[in-house]
């Protein structure tokens, strides 16, 4: 079991972060408060820029999930009669349920309510398949970095430290799932580029370092 933490949930409020992981605590649910806003202050990085979050180990992923669904099943109930999704088509609610990652519970629970309230059948095992479809569509690795990977062979062939940081990125940037889990975000293929170029650059740059010092 993996006992590492993860992104669960991202805010631009401090408030909602906060009031989420009072939740989970209250539920029994470990969970960690992290800060992500730029830490030059609201002059450079500005207000909109601000970012909470909330990570859980990837166990617990579903049981908090499940927990937030019920609670926004109530709040369903208490719907506001000019909120935005009434004014959604039956494809943008159905958008909704299929990128479910990408809305909050209430948002998703609501947008079946109001697809089968429209008479359209939304079963829970389309549900399920829907969610599935999406997480491996998410684990799919990003498209061709052959740009990139270009730029950082040259970068590490004149010593410059974007090619050591463009050649990391590319061979251990990775991504959290809905589901929690973690998949490298490049393929297999351009992560080796990037570890040759991570090892290119350690070897270019302290020989020029070394000529500019002592040539």
């Amino acid at each position: 079991m993996n006992d590492t933490f993860t992104s669960f949930r991202k805010f631009p409020d401090a408030s909602q972060a906060k009031g989420l992981e009072q939740f989970l605590k209250e539920n029994n649910i470990e969970s960690l408060f992290i800060d992500n806003s730029p830490r030059l202050g609201s002059a450079f990085g500005g207000e909109m820029q601000k970012e909470y979050e909330i990570q859980l180990k990837q166990r617990d992923f579903e049981k908090a999930t499940l927990l937030l669904e019920e609670l926004a099943k109530e709040e369903v109930n208490q719907l506001p009669d000019d909120y935005y999704l009434l004014e959604f088509t039956d494809d943008e609610l159905i958008d909704v349920i299929v990128k479910k990652d990408e809305w909050n519970e209430f948002d998703y629970l609501l947008a079946i309510r109001l697809l089968k309230e429209r008479g359209k059948t939304i079963d829970e095992e389309l549900i399920n398949s829907l969610n599935k479809k999406r997480i491996e569509d998410l684990a799919k690795p990003e498209s061709d970095q052959t740009a990139w990977i270009i730029a950082g062979y040259a970068f590490a062939i004149m010593g410059g430290l974007l090619g050591l940081i463009t050649g990391y990125v590319i061979w251990t940037a990775d991504k959290t799932l809905p589901n929690g889990e973690k998949v490298y975000t490049y393929t297999k293929r351009d992560r080796k580029h990037g570890k040759r170029i991570v090892i290119l650059s350690l070897i270019v740059l302290p020989v020029l370092v070394a000529y500019r010092i002592f040539g």
